[in-house]
């Protein structure tokens, strides 16, 4: 078959094309007839590597007639693609039509757990009075700022292993939030009043304890600081979260790192005296290990422990209720 066979072939194939693309429906075999025509290896490709034998007058006629020819197949596909894709997405559309009047599905709306819940609570009544708001990050802490700078001595019950959990011979999750006292007296000008609320790790599990547990931490650094004023923070702080008058009672007990110390009990039904917090000034020699003059500075400071106060104020009677995700349990703090 000669060259100009060939052209003639092209042109009948790309005439009657042209008549039977209204017939193409498919997007598929339109991709095909693309490629046909238009391929790297198409009728189109081949035809112009053929016309290299032609004369250079003969060629220049026949490649412009031939590309122009090819500019029509090209918008004819592209126009026939848009019809079929805007025709495709208009069914589609059709076939998912929503009826707004329809009652709607009903979705189970999730809450803040509890125990975050009450934390945020803390946090926000504290910083409505002066306090400033710390994340205790450093849940993996060194021997130091969990025991020694808190005046807690070697020999000390809960340096042992079946009360703290030790990563090695320096390093331990932190027992308490008050490791953070440390580092907050070393990084802040005084005064202080600060909030810190984290996690803490203990070695124990049963109806009113678990292997970790939430606790907030207060601190207050300033001139002329005296027991009064943690009575009063206190006091206003155990009101305002059981939201009454509440009977309490400060009972002197015993912390390494405050002196005077005491634990804040509450009468439960006119019955009993339970335990929510401890609290204290903070001890002379934990300021001086920073350079404080003691003459001049005075702090108090206190800690709580979140699931006990949830507790209190909810009659829950067994700790491990939070961790459980139980939604029928859960469902009831929304």
């Amino acid at each position: 078959m000669s060259i100009y066979d060939e052209i003639t072939s092209v042109l009948k194939k790309t005439k009657l094309f042209k008549t039977n693309i209204i017939k193409i429906k498919d997007i598929k075999e339109l991709e095909l007839k693309k490629i046909i025509f238009l391929g790297k290896k198409g009728i189109f490709s081949e035809i112009f590597k053929k016309m290299s034998c032609l004369c250079q007058l003969e060629r220049k006629k026949w490649s412009i007639e031939i590309n122009k020819i090819k500019k029509e197949i090209q918008y004819l596909i592209k126009s026939k693609e848009t019809k079929i894709l805007n025709s495709n997405l208009q069914n589609k559309i059709n076939s998912e039509k929503i009826d707004v009047t329809l009652p709607c599905k009903r979705f189970n709306i999730g809450s803040i757990h509890p125990i975050s819940k009450t934390i945020y609570e803390i946090e926000d009544y504290f910083s409505k009075m002066g306090f400033n708001v710390v994340n205790g990050n450093f849940e993996i802490e060194d021997e130091y700022h969990n025991f020694d700078a808190l005046n807690i001595p070697k020999d000390h019950p809960a340096r042992e292993s079946h009360d703290t959990f030790w990563i090695n011979n320096n390093y331990l999750l932190r027992t308490q939030m008050s490791s953070m006292q440390i580092r907050i007296l070393k990084e802040n000008k005084f005064p202080v009043k600060t909030l810190v609320s984290g996690k803490a790790y203990r070695n124990d599990y049963d109806a009113k304890h678990t292997p970790m547990f939430h606790q907030i931490e207060g601190l207050v650094i300033d001139k002329k600081i005296n027991f009064s004023n943690l009575k009063w923070i206190m006091s206003s702080f155990i009101d305002s979260f059981f939201k009454e008058k509440v009977t309490k009672r400060f009972r002197s007990s015993f912390f390494p790192f405050t002196v005077p110390s005491m634990e804040v009990d509450i009468l439960k039904e006119e019955k009993y005296w339970i335990e929510i917090l401890g609290c204290g000034m903070v001890h002379p020699t934990i300021l001086k290990k920073i350079n404080v003059n003691t003459d001049k500075y005075q702090g108090c400071a206190f800690g709580m422990g979140v699931e006990r106060l949830v507790m209190l104020r909810n009659k829950v009677t067994d700790i491990r209720l939070f961790f459980e995700n139980d939604l029928r349990f859960l469902k009831q703090f929304k």
